[in-house]
């Protein structure tokens, strides 16, 4: 079987796309998706998007991890909306249904704000800090991100945690709105160039610890710079966006 994708990525963050409102991509095969993301032997990305029809919002996106789990991802739903845009489902405005439930965009000019969904359940340890915006995330902050061990050190903690793990984020603090980032995502078992859910916690995080007392942080990544906002009310973190560009790469044909 042959099937247009579409090449997206958001700072680094890299997806294969398929508009898939005919329910024609086999799902339910976690090889097949694992081939597309080799960048030996496929396509060579992150993940695997699909956008499908639904009856309450403008669309649905469905995400599956290089290994082929399902979970939600930041960065993808930013390159969602842009795949959207293109295929004329959406303008500028839009609300999708993914894993975590319902989700406010917006998109200009390449730039994609994207509300997260709201957390209340932070939890505080002696050298980290967990929670969930879309997934899990382990957030730490370490002194030397430039030489640190991600890859080592992010395997061993996301193993740590009980199935199915963590992503893992280091932090070092650049300014008192700034704060750069580095991840391990579990799913794709690797450092990866940024993670929107990764740098949602990351600012969430900074800001629960008083490393911070702006709500707009700056976080720049691997692959570029991303944004994130929110209020906060008794400890609770509301109108979470994730803002930052979401560019369409290349599309071709595959056969699976």
């Amino acid at each position: 079987m042959n099937l247009t994708f579409y090449k997206y990525q958001g700072t680094g963050n890299d997806f294969v796309m398929f508009d898939n409102r005919a329910n024609t991509f086999p799902k339910n095969n976690a090889e097949i998706i694992h081939k597309l993301c080799n960048r030996n032997f496929g396509i060579g990305s992150d993940g695997v998007i699909l956008i499908e029809n639904d009856e309450n919002t403008d669309f649905k996106m469905v995400y599956f991890n290089a290994d082929g789990s399902q979970t939600f991802c930041g960065n993808g739903a930013r390159c969602a909306v842009a795949f959207a845009k293109k295929l004329n489902i959406i303008e500028k405005k839009t609300t999708f249904l993914a894993v975590d439930g319902k989700h406010f965009a917006k998109i200009e000019n390449g730039i994609v704000s994207l509300q997260m969904i709201d957390v209340n359940e932070i939890q505080l340890n002696d050298n980290s800090v967990f929670m969930h915006t879309g997934t899990q995330h382990h957030v730490e902050i370490v002194d030397d991100l430039e030489e640190y061990p991600v890859f080592k050190n992010g395997k061993e903690i996301r193993n740590s945690y009980q199935d199915p793990g963590s992503n893992v984020n280091f932090v070092q603090q650049i300014d008192a709105s700034t704060f750069r980032v580095r991840t391990y995502e579990k799913g794709v078992e690797d450092e990866t160039l940024a993670c929107g859910t990764g740098v949602t916690a990351v600012a969430i995080a900074m800001h629960k610890t008083n490393k911070t007392n702006s709500n707009l942080i700056s976080l720049p990544v691997e692959g570029g710079n991303l944004e994130v906002s929110f209020t906060e009310e008794k400890g609770v973190y509301k109108n979470v966006f994730l803002k930052g560009p979401a560019q369409f790469v290349f599309n071709g044909e595959i056969e699976i």
